[in-house]
């Protein structure tokens, strides 16, 4: 079992000793892809986690960008937490219907916003579940919580950013897809991608950084992975994957692993693949 760190990552034991904490929020993050045919907020409504909020990254994002789910401007990010009760002096738990997948985006986004005291749930809802841990269908009460929001800007990296790590090989870029999208082999699920991956980044698919109850592994396996997959983490690193969520895991793991210099591409694939200026590569991570 995973050390406990209200930081990063805390097991269903710290939260089922924790639930009653008159300063504890959680929030329920889950977020499908589309061709699963899950709704997350139906499954929200059917049964969550006592006393959840649901978060939702298509709603709580810049509806300005044709991107999906792009990380909100503060000044909504700070309304919608302010409506949901969730602020100052909280401390936050994520979870998601899929084990670990979006908690880890939302984990990020609120890092970003500069919110230290916010832990992943490991092994998330069904984990939960199959300890025969106790749930409920009803809504939580609500009460407004003012969040002061300081922006760590270093934790995010857009499109510009990205191409000029990608040209100078100062970064690490490491992509969270899958091998055959990472390679340019599998075609991409959104409609209008090239296939392939940026230049120079590594492929470290998400999954292979979970075990099979969806937990994270330990820091000293996944900085195994890491390397393995050609990963400098001596230097500074870029997640990316399709849209910016599974990206956050890699960034979980990285955090977990001690390392603080990594950013996320929050465009990734789906800005990148889209434009035909941009340069991309196939096959296996060159050298």
């Amino acid at each position: 079992m995973a050390q406990d760190d209200p930081k990063t990552l805390v097991s269903t034991q710290w939260l089922a000793a924790h639930m009653r904490d008159p300063d504890l929020r959680i929030l329920d993050g889950s977020w499908h892809m589309p061709d699963t045919g899950r709704n997350a907020k139906a499954e929200y409504e059917a049964g969550h986690i006592p006393g959840a909020r649901f978060f939702d990254i298509d709603d709580i994002a810049d509806s300005r960008s044709d991107l999906p789910h792009m990380v909100p401007p503060v000044e909504k990010f700070m309304s919608r937490m302010r409506a949901m009760g969730v602020g100052d002096g909280h401390q936050i738990v994520v979870y998601d219907g899929a084990g670990l997948f979006s908690a880890a985006r939302v984990w990020w986004m609120f890092k970003l916003m500069g919110h230290r005291d916010v832990a992943v749930l490991d092994g998330g809802f069904p984990k939960w579940v199959a300890e025969g841990r106790e749930i409920e269908d009803m809504p939580p009460i609500v009460r407004d919580r003012h969040m002061t929001v300081r922006r760590q800007a270093h934790l995010v990296r857009d499109v510009t950013q990205v191409s000029a790590a990608a040209k100078l090989r100062d970064h690490e870029i490491i992509d969270a897809r899958s091998p055959g999208r990472f390679r340019g082999e599998d075609p991409e699920p959104r409609e209008g991608l090239r296939a392939g991956h940026i230049p120079g980044s590594r492929n470290v698919h998400y999954a292979s950084l979970l075990n099979d109850d969806h937990t994270l592994k330990a820091p000293e396996e996944t900085r195994a992975i890491f390397e393995a997959a050609g990963v400098d983490l001596s230097r500074p690193a870029i997640t990316t994957c399709g849209s910016g969520v599974t990206a956050a895991i890699l960034s979980l793991a990285l955090a977990r692993m001690g390392k603080d210099d990594h950013s996320l591409y929050d465009g990734s694939w789906t800005e990148w693949g889209m434009f035909p200026t941009l340069p991309i590569a196939t096959g296996d991570a060159d050298v």
